[in-house]
């Protein structure tokens, strides 16, 4: 009984997996909080973005090695996390302009890792310059209620916005979220952290560059191509 319930179920899970993960994707470039219809949203998605996945080279991937078709939204980024990095999928999300849709106004880029208790994930968007941080979006599993939790907060990831991941002589430094809040002087490639919870904000620093890391080969064919607002 209990395996037919589950089978039964299973559509309708699928189903909300597919809305979260959408919905993290487009909340990582554009404001969603005004789109309560599921359908409205799932259209604005199909609208506004392009995905593929690449490998830790950069090199797109369109099948695994029985000949199926990947398809980005559906890889799942916390089991890929368990390889290698060289052996891992890579999802890219393209946000497209609306007036052309041959240009890339962002890229999304999905990534996992650890916090103080369990895991957490992120979805980051940089612009067309590759450069440059328009939001994030961050979810976690178990965090303590209150300080390592308000990652997910609008405050804490409206932090990042603006933010740059390569410094002026081109080389890949992430964000960096420093210890305690209030902090003055900060630089394009550090943000405010989070008071009593140091380690969910290493855990955040780290999963950043480490994948940030894994993209760069795909970021590299990208600006090497001359145009990163071109459809690749």
């Amino acid at each position: 009984m209990l395996s037919l319930a589950s089978v039964g179920l299973k559509p309708a899970q699928d189903k909300q997996v597919e809305l979260d993960t959408k919905k993290k994707i487009l909340g990582a470039v554009m404001d969603i909080s005004s789109i309560e219809e599921p359908n409205e949203l799932l259209a604005l998605y199909d609208k506004k973005v392009k995905s593929l996945v690449v490998d830790y080279n950069g090199e797109v991937v369109t099948t695994d090695a029985k000949g199926n078709t990947i398809v980005a939204e559906k890889v799942n980024i916390q089991k890929n996390y368990r390889f290698a990095p060289e052996d891992r999928l890579y999802p890219v999300f393209k946000f497209m302009n609306e007036k052309d849709s041959s240009k890339v106004e962002a890229y999304v880029f999905p990534m996992f890792g650890s916090g103080l208790w369990d895991w957490i994930s992120g979805y980051l968007a940089v612009g067309n310059d590759l450069n440059t941080i328009l939001g994030v979006a961050f979810d976690h599993k178990q965090e303590t209620p209150g300080l390592g939790a308000r990652i997910t907060s609008d405050v804490v990831q409206k932090r990042f916005e603006g933010k740059e991941i390569y410094n002026e002589k081109n080389e890949l430094v992430s964000v960096k979220m420093v210890k305690g809040e209030g902090n003055a002087n900060l630089t394009s490639h550090e943000v405010d952290g989070m008071s009593g919870a140091t380690l969910t904000g290493k855990g955040v620093n780290e999963m950043m560059v480490n994948y940030l890391t894994c993209y760069q080969g795909y970021i590299k064919k990208v600006k090497a191509s001359g145009s990163s607002v071109a459809v690749n």
